[in-house]
């Protein structure tokens, strides 16, 4: 009889494990994992961090380029790659994306990976490897980009007009933001991305002039008085507006959290920016970031690795939802 009773327990448990892995191959089958390529497409990893290297020693421009081509197709149809389609009409063409560089990068690690493992990675997962390769070149931490995405068949520039935008209030971002399923902290920490990067004249110009009439110089406020001077002298009134200034003052190059001290001192250089620190509801977020007041000190280099694994996972497509391009910018 205990013999008996034994075997069912075992049985019982066998099966229970059965259930288990049949489970989470089946949440496995849906959704990315890290190492998706480890057995049909080894060296892919490898050859996209090459490329960007290469491109980077070129033009370290590259890797701010990158990221936020990555963030912007993440936003739009989820993370498939059709930022990358050409054509008319398309999401590259849109306005916020017009200035969005480094799809060289990611066509030059197309084709060498198409070269020996021909229709087995997407352009997506390229995309995203590539984000998390920018960081590291310009000193951030790495973490490990899960896999198996399938690359979009729909590409429309009137879809990128809920990307987040340069003067959108902190209500507004945290709409969108939890409209991908994306937190506060989410928020703060992916915007702590302009650490590394520039933006032009015309898209922050506005807070220089006429801006207030509550400030001897009509400038925004918020702005730190001493940094509208050095701002209007780099961007005139009716200077070039095409000209670019570091979003990060003091550290465009350098992948860190410089960017919050910028914004505790009033050079944040993107007014959606700067309210992140004068909004209440995230100025504790940012000073998480920054380690003060006493506050639990938040590791932005660690966070912004888990909120890029989160957001690479917006509305990924699998299965036959999309496809492998075999041209990251046209579909099959």
């Amino acid at each position: 009889m205990a013999t008996s009773f034994c075997n069912r327990r075992v049985l019982l448990a066998k099966f229970l494990l059965a259930i288990m892995a049949a489970c989470c191959t089946l949440v496995e089958s849906q959704g990315t994992r890290v190492g998706f390529y480890s057995t049909t497409c080894p060296r892919a990893e490898s050859i996209v961090q090459s490329t960007v290297q290469s491109h980077f020693r070129s033009d370290p421009t590259i890797a701010p380029g990158l990221l936020r081509m990555h963030f912007h197709d993440c936003f739009v149809q989820g993370c498939d790659a059709s930022i990358l389609i050409d054509g008319p009409n398309t999401e590259k063409t849109a306005p916020p994306n017009l200035l969005l560089r480094g799809y060289d990068v990611i066509d030059d690690a197309k084709t060498q990976i198409e070269a020996i493992c021909p229709g087995v990675v997407s352009c997506a997962d390229i995309l995203s490897f590539a984000a998390r390769d920018s960081v590291v070149l310009t000193g951030g931490v790495s973490w490990a980009v899960p896999t198996g995405r399938k690359d979009g068949r729909v590409s429309l520039a009137s879809e990128a007009a809920n990307l987040p935008g340069f003067r959108d209030s902190v209500d507004l971002q945290k709409q969108k933001f939890a409209a991908k399923g994306l937190n506060t902290q989410d928020l703060i920490t992916l915007v702590g991305g302009h650490t590394i990067g520039t933006t032009a004249c015309q898209f922050f110009r506005y807070r220089l002039y006429n801006f207030s009439t509550t400030t001897a110089n009509g400038a925004d406020p918020s702005i730190n008085a001493a940094f509208v001077s050095q701002l209007q002298a780099l961007c005139p009134q009716n200077g070039d507006g095409s000209r670019r200034i570091g979003l990060d003052n003091g550290s465009v190059n350098r992948f860190d959290n410089s960017f919050f001290a910028n914004l505790r001192d009033g050079k944040g250089i993107l007014e959606s920016d700067q309210k992140l620190w004068t909004d209440a509801s995230t100025q504790t977020i940012v000073q998480r970031f920054l380690g003060i007041r006493g506050l639990l000190g938040l590791t932005f280099n660690v966070e912004f690795g888990r909120s890029m694994v989160k957001m690479s996972n917006i509305e990924i497509k699998t299965g036959t939802a999309g496809e492998i391009r075999r041209v990251c910018s046209r579909i099959n």
